[in-house]
């Protein structure tokens, strides 16, 4: 096996690392992913430059119209899962709490959870199409940019979620840092996250969906993980693998990526790129979205034997700070 000495571990930054499969991203820039030899991440080698992030992150991220998505009906799905996850911070606080949404998106997630009583909520999301739609929805106290130390006191908030959002941080370990200092003691941290173990990573590896670079910079497996959390002085009070919001659809698009010399094209079809796909025929693109339509209950029902091994391509923790 290969090792890396110049690149840095995207957690820990250590130079000491093994490369493990080569990868590449929707503009055709091929990486690899190490593993850290000191904390044990995965992470992706070499580091996207400033300029290749703001490329990866430009206006087709967020898709091209009011939402992200342009089928109606996924919309109202993300709805759904978005409520659900709303009811874990209520379950957990009552009715009311200070609540802080790391990478908050459309804020929709925390309109949900000010739906369920009272609560004070606040959401950071980069600047883009997400946080011009989260600034549109009442009652959210919203900065523009990343958590920085001094944006709260210390041990001020109730509950803190990072929602498919920690993978994408440039300082992971910082954000980790500030959270334990702001967070109240008994306080609930809920985050989610690819999980590296799945069997859809270990089969698909640099074409699995979840990879996503170069805006996925880093993963850990989810034993480091708990290990890592343990350490910072928080309890696991939850683990879920089964995910119909995120499991199934990994695998498809993984399936496609096999097939196809760009990765992600049904993906960025379904956000309205037409400028990505336009060298696809109008029959391929209706054949990848007829196997997305017409294999959905396939790997649904894959994702539930997948997540009872702990398996499954995402994994969600709730954690407690002692």
């Amino acid at each position: 096996m290969q090792n890396d000495t110049e690149n840095p571990c995207g957690y820990c930054k250590n130079k000491d690392s093994a490369v493990l499969y080569p990868t590449y991203d929707i503009f055709g820039k091929n990486y690899h992913i190490n593993q850290c030899q000191n904390c044990n991440a995965y992470f992706l080698s070499p580091h996207p430059s400033p300029e290749e992030l703001a490329r990866a992150y430009d206006t087709s991220y967020y898709g091209v119209g009011e939402e992200k998505f342009n089928e109606g009906w996924i919309e109202k799905m993300l709805d759904y899962f978005r409520g659900k996850r709303a009811d874990i911070i209520k379950n957990h606080l009552g009715e009311k709490g200070k609540v802080l949404d790391i990478g908050c998106g459309n804020g929709r997630f925390l309109s949900f959870v000010k739906d369920r009583g009272n609560f004070e909520i606040f959401g950071i999301e980069p600047e883009g199409g997400s946080a011009k739609r989260a600034a549109d929805i009442k009652g959210i106290n919203l900065k523009i940019g990343f958590l920085e130390e001094n944006d709260f006191e210390s041990e001020s908030l109730n509950a803190i979620t990072l929602f498919h959002v920690f993978e994408h941080l440039t300082e992971p370990k910082a954000t980790l840092e500030i959270i334990q200092k702001i967070l109240k003691r008994g306080g609930i941290l809920v985050m989610s996250f690819p999980n590296i173990g799945s069997w859809q990573a270990q089969i698909f590896k640099g074409k699995w969906f979840h990879m996503d670079p170069p805006r996925h910079l880093f993963f850990f497996a989810t034993k480091d993980f708990k290990q890592l959390m343990t350490e910072l002085g928080f309890e696991l009070i939850r683990e879920k693998h089964f995910s119909i919001e995120y499991n199934p659809y990994g695998t498809q698009q993984s399936i496609l990526n096999m097939f196809h010399k760009k990765r992600e094209a049904l993906y960025e079809l379904l956000k309205g790129n037409k400028e990505y796909v336009k060298e696809y025929s109008k029959f391929n693109l209706f054949m990848q979205q007829l196997f997305f339509k017409l294999t959905g209950p396939i790997f649904i029902v894959l994702d539930a034997i997948e997540s009872t091994f702990k398996k499954g391509g995402t994994v969600e923790f709730a954690f407690r700070k002692k």
